[in-house]
């Protein structure tokens, strides 16, 4: 089960990799990331969005090791990690709800809680 809940996860953050990587480039999707208050990013949530890109690829390495599709997953880093990543997205559930932007509200909250949960069922494993 756990192999199964890091292959979704993946590829929830490859999606969410992608928002962040056309945002960063310009795209006028701002209302869906970083508070939805603007349509084109400035320049430093552009890079904030460059270096969630980067984040994600780490936190899906993390899944897939925790998961022991990768190596490295089975120490009690991987098992730590994988809890903190757990409060990271659980955290990122009631922000993104708290948000004044609807769009924002309404793909990132529910992208949030899946991560959430499937995080929860490989940190469990």
């Amino acid at each position: 089960m756990a192999v199964i809940a890091a292959w979704i996860a993946v590829a929830l953050l490859t999606a969410l990799a992608g928002l962040q990587a056309c945002v960063a480039a310009g795209a006028p999707w701002g209302r869906f990331v970083w508070g939805g208050g603007h349509k084109v990013l400035p320049r430093h949530l552009r890079i904030g969005s460059a270096l969630s890109v980067a984040l994600y690829a780490g936190f899906a390495w993390l899944l897939l090791a925790r998961a022991g599709v990768l190596a490295g997953g089975s120490g009690a880093f991987a098992g730590v990690a994988a809890w903190v990543l757990f409060g990271y997205f659980s955290v990122g559930v009631v922000m993104n709800l708290a948000s004044r932007s609807p769009a924002e509200r309404w793909t990132m909250a529910p992208a949030c809680l899946a991560l959430a949960l499937l995080t929860w069922i490989v940190a469990a494993s």
